[in-house]
């Protein structure tokens, strides 16, 4: 390995840098990004008990809210089940984009690793070919620097490509899971409010509750 950093030349540690904090968003990201962390099993049913037992005190909102993104959400639904229809729409969707930015947290840098490690690696590229001409002399090439020139230009060419491949994987798929994360919290919050809007109309309390359109079509876009 040492032997492989010396041949690759001193643009292989912008490189190596760059894999590590790779592996560090990923690493960090697939860890916050636990299901049991983002959108707890039954934690929707946990609310609605927690209404029909009137339970569902300032306090008791407040611990939901810092449970988990999906109890973000639904204790917003839970503040605002007394509001106008178009006022409990807005704020859900204000917890809906706050709670995507904090999902997308570190996402768009893998993105922009995937981008940067390739040009790196042609930087490095570049040094090499530096070192290649400069081999050449009228009295002839020396055949030690052509060599090392052209282990530093095909080394990191390699490495750029091999930090930029697993960087744009996860980058796609943490786009994914956390999508679909926030699919959930919006049916989630459509049904709890749907749930809490019936509930409103039968005790003649209001006549228009209920989320009736996606709450995170912007977060989602």
């Amino acid at each position: 390995m040492l032997s492989i950093l010396r041949d690759a030349g001193w643009p292989i540690w912008f490189l190596l840098a760059t894999s590590v904090l790779c592996l560090a968003l990923i690493f960090e990201r697939l860890l916050s990004l636990r299901r049991s962390l983002v959108v707890p099993s039954g934690l929707l049913s946990q609310v609605l008990d927690m209404v029909r037992n009137r339970q569902d005190s300032p306090e008791a909102i407040n611990r939901l809210e810092r449970n988990s993104p999906l109890g973000r959400v639904l204790a917003e639904v839970l503040r605002n089940r007394h509001a106008p229809r178009d006022e409990m729409r807005a704020a859900v969707e204000d917890a809906g984009r706050a709670v995507a930015h904090d999902l997308n947290r570190y996402v768009s840098a893998l993105g922009t690793i995937a981008v940067v490690a390739p040009l790196l690696g042609l930087f490095g590229t570049v040094v090499g070919m530096i070192d290649i001409f400069g081999s050449y002399s009228p009295v002839g090439g020396d055949p030690a620097q052509l060599a090392h020139g052209i282990s530093v230009a095909l080394y990191n060419t390699g490495f750029g490509i091999l930090i930029a491949i697993p960087a744009m994987i996860f980058h796609r798929y943490l786009r994914g899971r956390i999508d679909g994360y926030l699919h959930q919290m919006e049916q989630a919050a459509g049904r709890a409010a749907r749930i809490l809007g019936g509930a409103r109309r039968a005790t003649g309390q209001d006549e228009d509750g209920g989320l009736r359109e996606p709450v995170f079509q912007d977060a989602l876009s």
